[in-house]
């Protein structure tokens, strides 16, 4: 007689503190390079602050700014900057600040981190340009990827 079996599954290393002092320093030194100052959040899967960075002179808003993009990005799987058509009054999601217990801030600088094809945590920049904050994320998600794929340990 046959017997089904569950399908066995991969562990996926979670995001480290390193993970996320990682990003904030990549994120950091393309803003600098960029002569941005910025704020950077870093945010586990299930949401919880691992990183927090605000430079000395960015605007006080821009630590809930990035901490903003960076949960949206992690509850919508997706880079903020995707998500900007979706939130106009005709858009799909024009009724989802109200659904979720803090608003949302649709801006780009928000990404979602993944390994191994599934989501490990967010990333958000914040007080630059949108399109710079996005760069910044950009550039700490590549740095990681970079050292994921570098032989080190991926947590």
């Amino acid at each position: 007689m046959a017997t089904a079996t569950r399908p066995r599954r991969t562990a996926v290393a979670p995001l480290t503190t390193d993970d996320a002092e990682l990003l904030v320093s990549a994120a950091r030194a393309a803003a600098e390079a960029a002569g941005a100052t910025v704020s950077i959040t870093v945010l586990d899967a299930g949401g919880h602050l691992l990183a927090f960075r605000r430079d000395d002179r960015a605007v006080l808003i821009s630590g809930e700014t990035s901490t903003r993009k960076a949960f949206t990005a992690l509850q919508l799987n997706a880079p903020t900057a995707d998500l900007v058509d979706a939130v106009r009054p005709d858009g799909p999601f024009h009724t989802l600040p109200t659904a979720l217990d803090r608003p949302l801030l649709f801006v780009a600088g928000g990404l979602p981190v993944h390994r191994e094809g599934r989501i490990i945590g967010a990333v958000g920049v914040g007080g630059a340009a949108p399109e710079q904050d996005h760069g910044f994320a950009g550039a700490a998600l590549a740095e990681l990827a970079a050292h994921d794929g570098a032989g080190a340990p991926a947590a």
